[in-house]
Parts: C-alpha cells; structure tokens; sequence
C-alpha cells in the first residue's frame, strides 16, 4: 500500500512524539516527509534525536511535500496554517484548536474544497457523546478545569487582572465566562474548551469555569452536557507528559491516536 506523506509544523512535545510515532508505530502506514519550526534550532534537534535525515523543510515547501499536513506550533499561526492547507490541497490535523476559534469560516471552506480537517480530542474524554448529542438538542455544555496554580503561569488573564498566584492557599474560581473568552486569556490552558465549543455550541455559549488550588497535583476537566439526549458528565484526571510536565500525557495520545485514525481502516467510536 502507498504510505501517506506526513508533515509536521512545530517541533515542541506533541510534533516531536508524533514525529516518532510516524518512525516507529506507525512507520508502515506513513512517510515523514519533512518537519519544521519557526524557532530556529527545534527542528535540528527533532532531526538529531531521530537519528535520520528527516527533511527540514519551510512551510510552504513542506506543504508541497505532503498530503496531510500536522500543525503542533500553537494558536497565534494554527488559522493561518489551515488556509495554506486549504490553498494547497491538502488535508491538515490542528492541534492547536484555540486559533480556530474566530476562524471557523475556514473549517467551512475546507469542507467546500473538499479538504479533510483533523481536530483531536486533545487532554479530554467526551467528545464522542458531545458529537452524538450534538445531532439532537442541546440545551448546556460547561467545561470546569481544575489546574494547579503554576499550571496557569504566564497566562494573559492572569497578568492582566493582575492576580497574585502565589498567595492563592485554597481552592479558588480564578475563571467564569466563555469558552471564546477563557481562549484568549488563557490560551495555553483550555485548547480542550474550543474543541468543546466545535463540537458543541460554539463558543459564546459553551460555559468554562477556571479553578486552582496549591493542593492540586493533576490538570482536571470535567464536562457536563445536558440536551435532549440525557444527561452527560465526564471527568479526566491527566498525568502530565514526560518530556513536558506542562502538556498532558493524554494529549499527546490523542495526538497520535487521531493520526493512527487517519491512516487505519477501522475507525471506533463516534
């Protein structure tokens, strides 16, 4: 069978592990076409440890080179990534959901242009049940994520209402609003709340609740979906990764799960 050229965009932790999966588990089914980064550096680094001569390619060429492109560089160029997939004919996998929100016309002209769009599960269980509800009413979906206050460094929310993380001693509600809004002020912590609204209600109307505490040890998401269908309640308590405690060992799974989906006959679930 032809093997599918893969391209990778962003060398961080989740294109690096799925940099190797396409060099170990799923080596027959796919060909590294090349990788990419826009740090200088990263993608050298992702090259010396797979020991190959995987290409480092620019964008534009490494889409050229592909049939599905994988963007993994974050929210600020995952749009603008999808509309040189949809120029260049070739189907895409975002990791970094965030950036779409906003930008959800693209998902419709890729699917005008007949462009398949690949938009994981990420650090999150019940998107499956999301998904089937979604063919009937849904009348609520809230995300509450639980994270430990240095989970929530850096964040522009943060900064500007200029909370104190370090004098934060017991369990508190740091957020309240919408997915679209808890996107932007916290753009590295709930990519799992714009895959939500996607899926779901979209994100004026997917509700996202923030809470941290010094005595969490885990990233928590808990969802509640309530529709015509039931009643929906999930909770995934993540592990950070090993090479990055800042990204969920759960993310990373996806990440290849959904790229192993590509290429597999059988497809599970929803």
């Amino acid at each position: 069978m032809n093997k599918i050229k893969v391209g990778i965009i962003g060398c961080g932790t989740i294109g690096s592990e799925m940099a190797r999966a396409c060099r170990t588990r799923l080596k027959d089914f796919i060909d590294l076409a090349g990788i990419c980064d826009l740090v200088e550096g990263k993608a050298g680094l992702l090259q010396k440890s797979l020991k190959d001569n995987t290409p480092i390619l620019k964008v534009d060429d490494l889409i050229k080179m592909s049939d599905l492109i994988v963007e993994a560089a974050g929210a600020k160029i995952s749009a603008d990534i999808l509309k040189r997939a949809i120029s260049g004919k070739k189907d895409v996998l975002i990791m970094s959901i965030g950036g779409l929100l906003g930008n959800e016309s693209l998902l419709e002209n890729a699917r005008n242009a007949g462009i398949r769009v690949y938009l994981p599960s990420g650090a999150l269980c019940g998107i499956d049940g999301l998904k089937s509800a979604s063919i009937g009413r849904i009348d609520s979906v809230t995300l509450t994520t639980r994270k430990p206050p240095k989970g929530l460094t850096g964040a522009p929310y943060i900064a500007e209402n200029n909370i104190d993380l370090s004098s934060i001693k017991k369990e508190t509600v740091i957020f309240e609003g919408t997915a679209g809004d808890a996107v932007k002020g916290f753009p590295q912590n709930v990519n799992v709340a714009a895959i939500l609204s996607l899926a779901g209600l979209g994100a004026a109307n997917t509700r996202v609740r923030i809470v941290t505490s010094p005595d969490y040890t885990k990233n928590i998401h808990e969802v509640e979906i309530k529709g015509e269908s039931g009643n929906i309640t999930t909770r995934t308590e993540n592990l950070p990764s090993k090479v990055n405690p800042k990204t969920s060992q759960l993310a990373v799974f996806s990440a290849i799960a959904t790229l192993e989906g590509v290429v597999k006959s059988v497809r599970m679930g929803t």
